[in-house]
Parts: structure tokens; sequence; C-alpha cells
């Protein structure tokens, strides 16, 4: 049964990955040569949604305008995937430390184990990797619909014994830029160096 649900995940992210293809960018006369990053000809709006950071703040599509963010969707209990990611990524925002303060990108996690990522929770589990992350949780619904949209894969394993669960998730990284668009998918596996290089076209490729 678990070999299906990783099935089911590894061929929901290449259908992703097939459907987001046909998506490349002209910005400035021409897509930026990427490396890894799938760059979407026109941006995708986020839809309405309503969570709360790890501080109970309400996080909703205004709170991603005005900068550029990698939403990536994990849980705290997460075993491998989810800290090897965050790592990653604090990485490529160190590599990006030099760029304009407005260029440097954000990192939000949103949590797929609403029921066991409080905010509290959270909050101590992001500041672990970089103290400017973003920890965001919310009710199941909320999530699942922001998941859906984006194409986000989620499989709830069964529960064992002592009450615990996996949660098998689609690993992209999804770049979301200043109008709160969905700009750019991120496929795994992950490489610092290489996320930052494709960051760092992308934004240089956006019109000003």
């Amino acid at each position: 049964m678990k070999r299906a649900y990783v099935a089911a995940l590894v061929v929901a992210g290449i259908l992703s990955g097939i459907a987001a293809g046909f998506y490349f960018t002209r910005m400035r006369g021409g897509p930026p040569a990427l490396e890894r990053a799938i760059l979407f000809e026109t941006p995708r709006p986020l839809p309405e949604f309503a969570l709360v950071d790890q501080a109970g703040r309400t996080f909703d599509r205004e709170s991603l305008r005005g900068g550029w963010t990698f939403l990536f969707f994990g849980f705290v209990n997460c075993p491998d995937v989810c800290p090897t990611t965050l790592a990653t990524l604090a990485e490529v925002r160190r590599i990006a430390g030099d760029l304009p303060p407005g260029d440097r990108p954000q990192v939000a996690l949103v949590s797929v184990d609403p029921a066991r990522d409080t905010p509290d929770v959270l909050a101590r589990y992001v500041a672990h990797f970089d103290p400017e992350f973003t920890g965001v949780t919310g009710s199941a619904g909320s999530i699942d619909a922001l998941t859906r949209h984006l194409g986000v894969a989620v499989v709830v394993g069964p529960t064992a014994d002592d009450g615990s669960y996996s949660v098998d998730h689609t690993a992209a990284l999804f770049l979301i830029d200043p109008s709160a668009r969905q700009s750019a998918l991120f496929g795994s596996p992950h490489d610092a160096a290489v996320i930052a290089r494709d960051y760092r076209r992308i934004v240089a490729a956006r019109p000003r």
C-alpha cells in the first residue's frame, strides 16, 4: 500500500512537470537559460486563501505581495525530504544574500499536517533552519484547497498503534513573484547552487 502511495505521488509529479513544460516564458525577448526550473510564460495568480503563520498572524495572498517567495509543502514530523529541502533553501538564501533586499527570496513552509503542526510547533521548527523562514498552517480544508490549486499531491498514511502516521507529498518548490503569482516550478532533487543560479536568472529577466 505504501508503494502505491509513493507511486501516485511520482505519477502526479511527472504529470505536473509535463503540464508545466508548456508554459516556458518569453520575458525580455526570450526565456532565460535555466538549469532545472520551469518558468511559466504567463505567471499564474494564486487563489484567495486564509491561513496563519507561526506567530498566529493571517497568512494570505496579500502576505506574498512585494517580494519573491519559495513555497514548500511539508510537515514537521517529516523524516528526510522536508529537513533536507529546508536546509537547502537556507543555503539558497545565503548564496543570494548579495542581491538587493527586494530581490532576496523568502521561504514559507506550508504544513500538510495541520493536526500536529500548530503555530508554536512550526515556530520552533522553521527557526532551526533560518530565523527568517515562515511556517504556515491552518484548517485542513483551506490547506487542501491551496494544494489542489497548485497540483500538490498529499497522501496521509495509516495510523500506527502509537498514533503516529506519515504524510507523502510533492517535494516541488513553487516560486511566487512579487505580484503573488506562481512564476516558476523547481522539481526535485534540489541543489542549492543550481536553485540559486536559476533564481537569479528569473529575477533578472522579470520586467521592471
